[in-house]
């Protein structure tokens, strides 16, 4: 039998035992961090880079991620016409496991082309896409334009914050 240990009946004990000692205060319970997830563009001019600094990733280009890399993706599309055509390809490769074993698609994430509402057809064709695959969208930020990438996120990127982990 071991000595110095509490042995016996303190877990029967009823009510208070002691009163604990005041310590040092807990520490802060960390936030939630900013995933840095790979964006790649699915075209040219898919507006990438702005967004992924704003939300903390990075922008990874063209290029897929090999074996050694990542095991998350965010694909990134405009939502002009030839932009969205390059989503549902994009989507059925990783469907069918045509990619590197273990990466995944987080997102689709679809970039404002412009200022407004988009027009009817391509918003019918946002629609489809919204049914096969949660797609947030980064709104048109006017202050992202001359390079004013602080403040708090604008009103309609709170979806894209979700995969991304971005709380500002």
């Amino acid at each position: 039998m071991r000595t110095g240990m509490r042995q016996g009946p303190e877990i029967w004990i009823r009510g208070a035992v002691g009163v604990p000692e005041p310590g040092p205060p807990e520490p802060a319970r960390a936030r939630a961090t900013t995933r840095r997830l790979p964006w790649a563009g699915l075209h040219g001019g898919a507006g990438v880079s702005t967004p992924a600094a704003v939300h903390g990733g990075h922008d990874s280009g063209r290029a897929r991620t090999g074996p050694a890399g990542p095991q998350a993706l965010l694909l990134v599309a405009r939502t002009h016409a030839s932009g969205l055509e390059t989503v549902v390809p994009a989507v059925e490769t990783f469907r069918r496991r045509k990619v590197p074993y273990g990466l995944d698609l987080d997102a689709v994430a679809l970039v404002a082309d412009a200022p407004g509402r988009l027009p009817r057809s391509l918003a019918q064709r946002l629609r489809h896409l919204e049914s096969v695959i949660g797609v947030p969208r980064v709104p048109w930020v006017p202050e992202w334009r001359p390079g004013d990438l602080g403040g708090p996120l604008p009103r309609g990127a709170e979806p894209l914050a979700r995969p991304t982990g971005s709380t500002r």
